[in-house]
């Protein structure tokens, strides 16, 4: 619900604590319980240094069922791929959650970057890749970024990284302020997409995108989308038009 709440979502089924199967979870709710098996990667000898030089590049997150209140999920985190970007390093992250049955319940390939860092791994291809659009798509409307978004995010998500909250250690990471989450990013987006296209949250089975650009606040972005049966297309802008998330697709 606090999820919900920090996106300022208003469907009563994020809160409905009366239903059948409790709250509904808002399809990027799985970052919450990946984010604390994320740290023993990032913190891996190799890596730790590199943390300031960290953005996220890439999602992909699968859902087999949505995640239930109450429920104990079974985690895992490993890195699957490594591999050569022009702006650095890009290393994909794979979080795996299963039920107590050992069913999957969701599964995300995260690709981080490291900015301004050299591998020996080549340029090939990595696990997570969004699909290309093809043509325009026209604008389901705008999304406001408040100025206070990220520090409430933090918390509702419990996503703590010092990049969206703390200006000098923005400033130390070669950044020129603090900057909104992407996974909150893609959140607002997602949840516009849908709203705008009528499509159920409820229904969602994969997200996929690729940031594109940093969102400071605050700030004022523009979704763009195009709904072609269980399969929805998307983007979202920044205020002079420049892509902050491209290739975004939602499959139904």
């Amino acid at each position: 619900m606090a999820y919900s709440a920090a996106l300022g979502e208003t469907d009563a089924r994020y809160y409905d604590t009366t239903a059948p199967q409790g709250v509904l979870a808002h399809p990027l709710f799985p970052v919450c319980y990946e984010w604390p098996l994320a740290q023993p990667l990032r913190n891996l000898p190799a890596l730790q240094p590199l943390f300031p030089r960290l953005l996220h590049a890439q999602h992909d997150l699968t859902i087999y069922r949505a995640p239930r209140a109450g429920e104990i999920l079974d985690l895992s985190a490993r890195i699957v791929a490594v591999a050569q970007r022009k702006p650095g390093a890009l290393v994909v992250f794979r979080f795996e959650a299963r039920d107590a049955a050992g069913d999957p319940v969701t599964a995300t390939d995260s690709g981080m970057l490291y900015r301004d860092v050299l591998t020996e791994a080549p340029r090939g291809e990595v696990p997570g890749e969004p699909p290309v659009h093809e043509g325009p798509l026209p604008a389901l409307g705008a999304v406001t970024v408040a100025a206070n978004l990220a520090h409430v995010y933090t918390e509702c998500a419990r996503i703590w990284n010092p990049i969206h909250t703390d200006v000098a250690y923005a400033h130390a990471a070669g950044l020129p302020g603090i900057v909104l989450h992407g996974t909150a990013t893609l959140a607002l987006s997602v949840s516009r997409a849908l709203q705008a296209l009528h499509a159920d949250p409820a229904k969602v089975r994969r997200v996929r995108c690729r940031f594109a650009g940093m969102v400071p606040m605050p700030s004022t972005l523009t979704v763009h989308g195009a709904r072609n049966g269980d399969e929805v297309s998307f983007e979202t802008r920044n205020e002079r038009g420049a892509p902050v998330i491209t290739r975004g697709s939602i499959s139904l």
